[in-house]
């Protein structure tokens, strides 16, 4: 990494892109009439079209620029030879380890991870074989055909998003809920639908201590008793996801029912460990074999495919295009397959989480912007919420569209008027509708000349709002696979460019340190709590005025 080389390629990009600035995206399209194939690449199974961005071939050419300056090619080099990039917590990050199968490849402390790896992914695939075919039943000899998964953050958002994305593959008579907001109301409308005789609870905390997780596991586990079930019984119907072995035995849980995982898997990236073993149990162990294969092949055009064709590679120079350069400040990830309705959620996690950062590797601050705000809807319901600012906004929002090519539900022409507003909406964004053709538009539908003038201004689209376009045949376990490690390795990118560690999450922690403060001052069944007043004077206030209100009952 070379800091003079760093700084003068982003001087180079200011440039660039202050000459771009009264470019509009209509021109540059009518002026190439390649620029369609000029900004298209595929890999792993997924085309992505970046044309729709405001850039110009030798704007791909400085960003490159920029991510050799970085390092990005030793970085990378790094993350998958198992050196500790995540610096601030001395890890490796090695969650491509998780989807290979080839040993001597990823070490850790030069010790090969591959035969641990492997071992526990035999094991997941025996407990699942022994729940599917009823070898292992619960206590009362039922079948156990319905999974709740107890987790938060990662254990919770990835897991959750896959099972709902390979719904169509879901194994006849199963059911998996999740559960992770300590708030009593999650859990309790799970329990509402479940049968103990027949339930299986994967508790996933890699420590067994999360406060959400457990208090969430505790209140299941007494409600599993309150059903008639004895301590007995809890080693056959709970299973944790953790490397706590001795918190796990004293909940109550066999200590064959522990699926563990390692300190180089972090949260965000852990699905395809044991994490994922609700996946497994939802979808079929075969399945989420594919699911892994999918996000091999996708590592390993991130490993192996030139930079100017490498899609992780070129979604992370295009984002850092729009958020640095162009000063976009958020981005909108809007897929059109209602699978997928999770993706963007899991997505604020992956990316906010993972790139929400304001100190660089160095200890120093940063002089740039890093993370832009995530959000996003599948299509086409978040046209009917959000797409108004989009289009019209006086903030301009970049977005990636992702569409399947065919659906699992070809119900008469629902897929293809999907498919046609998942071309239209990017589409109308580039282009944009000026006065003038507004104006024309009107006066040709009959439009008396006072309402054109009044209400012309109304219907303008400035347009030159970018966008990318993800698309793949259909919405399967190794599609979804690849579409996930996309973005992973998007996300390590950016943070390379950025110079933050990506892999830490220091930011969550500050709350959860003040919440364990407070948590002994409220109110607990209506009793009596003195007046406190140790903190600022709104959180005293506020703390104060919900205890009286817990205890009179108010």
């Amino acid at each position: 990494m070379n800091d003079f080389a760093i700084e003068k390629s982003w001087q180079v990009l200011q440039t660039h892109g202050a000459e771009m600035a009264s470019l509009h995206m209509r021109d540059l399209f009518a002026k190439d009439p390649d620029r369609a194939q000029k900004f298209w690449r595929e890999g792993a199974g997924l085309a992505l079209d970046f044309s729709k961005n405001r850039i110009l071939p030798e704007t791909m050419t400085h960003l490159l620029a920029l991510a050799k300056a970085a390092g990005l090619e030793q970085k990378r080099a790094a993350l998958f030879a198992g050196e500790k990039i995540n610096t601030t917590e001395d890890r490796a990050v090695l969650h491509m380890a998780l989807r290979d199968h080839r040993e001597g490849l990823y070490k850790v402390d030069g010790k090969d991870v591959m035969p641990l790896v492997l071992a526990e992914r035999a094991k997941m695939k025996s407990f699942c074989a022994d729940i599917h075919s009823g070898k292992r039943l619960g206590a009362s000899g039922k079948k156990l055909t319905t999974i709740v998964n107890i987790g938060i953050g990662g254990s919770d958002l990835g897991p959750a998003m896959v099972c709902e994305a390979l719904k169509p593959y879901w194994l006849q008579g199963q059911r998996v809920f999740f559960v992770s907001n300590v708030d009593g109301a999650d859990l309790a409308g799970v329990l509402q639908q479940i049968d103990p005789e027949t339930t299986l609870f994967l508790i996933a905390s890699k420590t067994f201590t999360t406060q959400e997780t457990m208090t969430n596991a505790q209140s299941a586990r007494q409600w599993f008793l309150a059903q008639g079930r004895s301590k007995a019984d809890i080693a056959r119907h709970f299973v944790a996801l953790s490397t706590n072995s001795q918190a796990v035995s004293e909940f109550g849980i066999d200590g064959d029912n522990m699926f563990q995982f390692w300190d180089w898997v972090g949260g965000r990236y852990s699905l395809w460990s044991a994490i994922g073993l609700s996946i497994a149990l939802t979808v079929g162990y075969d399945n989420f074999e594919k699911l892994l294969m999918g996000a091999h092949e996708m590592d390993r055009h991130f490993q192996q495919a030139p930079m100017e064709d490498n899609l992780p590679i070129l979604l992370a120079l295009i984002a850092i295009w729009n958020r640095n350069i162009l000063g976009m400040s958020a981005h909108a990830v809007l897929p059109y397959d209602q699978g997928l309705h999770r993706f963007p959620a899991f997505l604020q996690q992956a990316e906010m989480e993972s790139n929400g950062k304001s100190v660089k590797l160095d200890g120093t601050n940063v002089t740039g912007e890093t993370c832009p705000v995530i959000f996003g809807e599948p299509g086409t319901n978040g046209q009917h919420a959000f797409y108004q600012m989009l289009h019209q906004g006086t903030d301009i929002i970049s977005a990636d569209f992702i569409a399947p090519a065919r659906s699992h539900y070809e119900m008469g022409d629902h897929h293809a008027k999907l498919l046609a507003n998942f071309l239209a909406q990017p589409q109308a964004l580039m282009q944009g509708k000026s006065l003038a053709e507004v104006k024309a538009e009107m006066k040709r539908a009959g439009a008396s000349d006072g309402d054109i003038e009044t209400i012309a201004p109304h219907r303008v689209f400035p347009g030159n709002r970018p966008s990318n376009a993800i698309i793949f045949e259909k919405l399967t376990p190794q599609s979804l696979g690849a579409l996930i490690a996309l973005y992973e390795h998007k996300i390590f990118t950016q943070g390379v460019i950025w110079q933050i560690n990506s892999f830490d999450q220091w930011g969550v922690e500050l709350g959860k340190q003040m919440a364990g403060a407070i948590l002994p001052e409220l109110s607990v069944s209506g009793e009596a709590k003195p007046k406190v007043s140790k903190h600022d004077a709104s959180t005293n206030r506020l703390l104060n005025h919900l205890n009286d209100m817990r205890q009179s009952g108010a």
